[in-house]
């Protein structure tokens, strides 16, 4: 019995219905994607955050500098991480042009890496920038600046006389389930920088957030914990996409800002 062959119109009948069932398919399998990817974030963030605190008790409380320096006369064995190095074990942040491999050695120098030696959790599987020629960042996380690290932003530099703007030790953290460590932070110049700030005061935010997870980030908190956040206000949304400092709320909108005030370390038990 001779096998009849599809005709032209069954064909294209049936590539309709794949084209269709693709379609339909295809958001389940992004966002599927993307929840994974999420998942992996907030594992990550709680692998750093418990190296943090583990970091503190074996210290007698001290906690370990969040602040990365850009510059090649910066204090060695100190830091989480150090900045960008090349074999030679010499600075070659910016203004230089460090290769991917200059940024592993610097996570690798940092006091952090004896706690968590897998690199990849230092990534953000959902932070595309070591795909872009001009930057190759690799590292998606930065300390706040509270905890440890730089004191605070533009404005609200403090003077002298006045107290210090960080926790330097444990039992400075007021609210250690609220109080978050890591956030994820997508520097332009190829590598997270200093620490993450925030402007105490006003209206505007300081530094840049990224959000990589559908409108979510993943924080990591001073308890060991980690979990994703979601954004609610359209102007947060727009100023990951800038990526641009300084980033002004409008009016109507602040919830965002409000929640991460509550969270950023001011100052010693502040």
């Amino acid at each position: 019995m001779e096998k009849r062959a599809f005709t032209l119109i069954e064909l294209l009948v049936v590539i309709a219905i794949i084209a269709l069932l693709m379609a339909l398919l295809m958001p389940a399998l992004r966002l599927a994607k993307d929840q994974a990817s999420a998942l992996l974030c907030v594992h990550n963030l709680k692998t750093l955050s418990m190296a943090w605190f583990t970091y503190t008790v074996d210290n007698e409380g001290e906690l370990v500098d969040g602040h990365i320096p850009r510059s090649a006369n910066f204090t060695r064995g100190i830091h989480w991480v150090e900045p960008p190095q090349n074999a030679s074990g010499v600075y070659v942040g910016e203004p230089g042009d460090p290769t991917l491999d200059d940024k592993f050695r610097g996570i690798k120098t940092g006091l952090l890496f004896s706690y968590v030696k897998n690199l990849k959790v230092y990534h953000c599987p959902g932070d595309a920038r070591i795909d872009m020629p001009d930057q190759q960042a690799f590292r998606s996380y930065s300390i706040a600046g509270g905890m440890n690290g730089e004191e605070a932003y533009a404005g609200d530099y403090i003077t002298k006389d006045k107290p210090k703007k960080v926790a330097e030790v444990y039992d400075e953290i007021r609210s250690p389930a609220i109080n978050y460590v890591y956030i994820e932070e997508a520097e332009s110049r190829g590598w997270n920088m200093g620490s993450w700030l925030m402007s105490q005061t006003g209206n505007n935010w300081g530094d840049p957030l990224s959000i990589w997870h559908n409108e979510r980030s993943s924080l990591g908190f001073a308890d060991g914990h980690a979990e994703k956040h979601r954004w609610v206000d359209k102007s947060t949304i727009e100023m990951s996409e800038a990526q641009r400092g300084g980033y002004s709320v409008p009016a109507g909108e602040g919830e965002d800002l409000a929640y991460m005030r509550r969270g950023y370390i001011w100052g010693k038990g502040q």
